[in-house]
């Protein structure tokens, strides 16, 4: 079990946790943000997309199944627009304040997915440093299980639908992104194992197959020995460097 004087140090701390869909994040979150708050941390949770009004907003529309006809340039750019919003109005202002922030999801989603479908990785990190100032996370946590695993998780049937959801019109139904082909799943876990020989920010992968009270402890490790370096003695953050080419 890692000690609360171990997260003593995180006041301000940008956290992502990530994986493909039914990976076990949402539950990891919020296993992650009670540990900090019994720290004594101020804690501020979100997702990526959504978040805020706008970005509520803009995820119904990428998650609608209905538009099967999406541009993967207006995907991708509608979800750095949401992102957009959500660094200007929850992130930024709570970092400000010396929260701990856990956000489900950020652009290493968008590398994943939209990177699975032949967008380029380079040109992500580029629009993602104008959609979020160069807001780049003091560490990603990639939560890694097998697709299959996933599917079971969130009940993915051969249809498309989850289980008691015959059609479309049933309120249980998978969204946009869980409809899609097992081999684009497969592509997606592909993309995050190998984020680390791209991405901006610090990677690192966990085990996502144990019980998530484990999965959370051995995020609590990796957090334990954070330094976050990119924060000046004012308090305010310094701006991540230029993504590698």
């Amino acid at each position: 079990m890692v000690d609360g004087d171990e997260l003593g140090g995180l006041a301000g701390a940008f956290i992502v946790l990530d994986g493909v869909d039914g990976s076990g994040k949402t539950t990891v979150q919020r296993l992650v943000a009670d540990e900090f708050t019994r720290a004594g941390h101020s804690v501020t949770t979100c997702k990526d997309p959504g978040g805020t009004e706008i970005g509520n907003r803009i995820r119904s529309v990428l998650l609608d199944h209905d538009l099967t006809n999406m541009s993967l340039a207006c995907e991708t750019l509608l979800f750095m627009a949401s992102r957009a919003q959500l660094v200007a109005e929850v992130i930024e202002p709570a970092l400000a304040n010396g929260h701990v922030v856990l956000c489900d999801r950020y652009v290493s989603s968008t590398c994943a997915y939209q990177g699975a479908v032949g967008a380029d990785t380079h040109r992500i990190i580029e629009l993602a440093n104008y959609a979020t100032g160069g807001e780049w996370p003091d560490l990603t946590v990639v939560i890694d299980v097998p697709v299959e695993m996933g599917f079971q998780r969130i009940g993915r049937r051969a249809n498309g639908n989850k289980p008691g959801a015959p059609d479309a019109n049933t309120e249980g139904t998978l969204d946009a992104m869980e409809r899609r082909p097992t081999s684009f799943h497969q592509r997606v876990r592909q993309n995050f194992l190998g984020l680390r020989e791209f991405y901006p920010a610090r990677v690192v992968v966990i085990d996502g197959t144990l019980p998530p009270e484990q999965v959370a402890q051995a995020v609590l490790r990796e957090l334990a020995g954070l330094r976050v370096s990119n924060r000046q003695a004012s308090g305010g953050r310094e701006r991540a460097p230029a993504p590698r080419t």
